[in-house]
């Protein structure tokens, strides 16, 4: 349905006659006139008000299908960093709805969690800016430490506050319910390797190794990390080299081992190697993964003006392969604030 039409239809259903919707807007009838007759369309700052007036959503105005909005929410948080408090509320109503239909359910509840993740993670930004103005006041006090290992992931001592036995409990479960879907497989043997739980992990990744969408390259780096989470650095460092010998332009091999050195915080070794992985990527376009590593371990050596120029890679990479601009993506946005970040420490 055309907007003009959807106007006419929500003006009828509110009682208004067109003087009477347009005294309401703080404008003349005629132009309310010529939107219903498709010689005009509203204004964008009048779409608000509009949507206000006829108690509807701004996409009710557009008439636009389920799917549709569905895009356009996903689309809205891929691309700014902060929804408007409205614009939240008009989202999680909708979205609340649509778990109810049976057709768009799955896709609803997956947005939903990433509505819900995209405030926390708005709300966390700024929990952890003020943490650290109120840590910067009182050092010696505790209180706003601990905000800062939930917003910012900092590191607890306490092993019962830090250990992933949670999280590995609910990924086993849901390898149990799923023991032919490979990814799960991954998250599980991630969290036991965090907690050294070295002997579960080699046992899952046995299951994980026999199923057919298990990656060949992680069924060799797994075997690495079991051996580092024993303490065995020498066998972790002889699978990767091996691995690294046989397929040295296999770009996944190529980005594991650089992961893997990077943790090891053998730095230099790691940028080298995530040089190589970003150049043999035969993808297009391609992620920023290999450089964003290459900018964060720049920045830890204090190296901060090669941190800026691989920054701007970062964004050359996002206009030229993804097309993207600071007015459609936050990722743009993110990426420049990071170089005159480094920039400022230099």
């Amino acid at each position: 349905m055309e907007m003009g039409k959807k106007i006419r239809q929500l003006r009828f259903k509110a009682g208004l006659t067109q003087e009477q919707l347009a005294d309401k807007l703080g404008i003349g009838p005629q132009s309310v006139s010529k939107w219903e007759n498709a010689a005009a369309m509203p204004d964008i700052t009048t779409l608000p008000l509009l949507a206000e007036i006829f108690g509807v959503t701004i996409d009710d105005l557009f008439d636009l299908t389920a799917e549709q909005r569905l895009n356009r929410i996903e689309n809205r948080m891929d691309a700014e960093e902060e929804l408007p408090a409205d614009v939240y509320r008009e989202f999680e109503d909708f979205l609340q709805t649509e778990l109810h239909d049976e057709k768009n359910k799955q896709r609803a509840t997956e947005i939903i969690a990433y509505l819900y993740w995209h405030r926390c993670n708005a709300l966390g930004q700024k929990a952890s800016r003020y943490a650290k103005e109120a840590i910067a006041f009182q050092p010696e006090k505790k209180d706003s430490y601990w905000i800062l290992s939930k917003t910012d992931g900092h590191t607890v001592w306490d092993w019962n506050m830090a250990n992933h036995a949670k999280a590995i409990a609910f990924y086993r479960e849901l390898v149990e319910a799923n023991p032919d879907k490979s990814l799960p497989y991954t998250y599980l043997i991630d969290n036991l390797l965090a907690d050294h739980r070295a002997d579960e992990a080699e046992r899952v990744l046995e299951h994980y190794s026999a199923l057919n969408g298990a990656h060949p390259v992680m069924k060799r780096v797994y075997r690495a990390y079991i051996a580092l989470a024993r303490f065995d650095e020498p066998a972790a460092d002889k699978i990767m080299e091996e691995l690294l010998a046989e397929q040295p332009e296999n770009d996944a091999v190529l980005f594991e081992t650089a992961q893997y050195y990077a943790a090891k915080a053998d730095y230099r070794k790691a940028i080298g190697i995530y040089e190589k992985a970003f150049a043999a990527d035969p993808k297009r376009p391609r992620f920023t993964d290999a450089l964003d590593a290459i900018a964060e371990i720049y920045e830890i050596m204090g190296d901060y003006a090669q941190a800026a120029k691989t920054y701007d890679r970062i964004l050359e990479l996002l206009e030229n392969e993804w097309g993207l601009s600071e007015e459609t993506d936050s990722a743009v946005t993110v990426a420049r604030r990071n170089k005159a970040r480094v920039l400022a420490l230099a």
